[in-house]
């Protein structure tokens, strides 16, 4: 049984903007998909019409932080929370690329 070994080199702390733009953009149009597959519904909203309802509008308040995190990849303050100030760790905005927050702050602001 072998170890990966890219898994075990150290990465950076530090995502480039490429790299951000790159997750963002993985992020932006996984949700898409989703949208997509929600399709319309128009008239009386049956429960599962008002349970995607509710789905839709998660997934475009995602969206919504997915574009102002390219906005600040553009400003440069792309990986620092918004909260303390302290750069966001890299395994964080590995998993939510979008992130405003370390997970302290958002632990607080929540």
């Amino acid at each position: 049984m072998s170890l990966d070994a890219s898994r075990l080199e150290p990465r950076p702390e530090r995502l480039t903007a490429d790299e951000a733009r790159r997750r963002l953009e993985h992020a932006r149009d996984t949700r898409m998909t989703q949208i997509q597959a929600l399709g319309g519904n128009s008239g009386a909203l049956s429960v599962d019409d008002q349970l995607m309802s509710a789905q839709r509008d998660a997934i475009e308040r995602v969206l919504k932080e997915i574009e102002e995190a390219f906005a600040r990849v553009e400003d440069g303050t792309y990986g620092t929370c918004l909260g303390c100030g302290k750069p966001v760790p890299g395994e964080r905005l590995e998993i939510l690329p979008y992130t405003r927050y370390c997970v302290g702050c958002q632990r607080r602001a929540t």
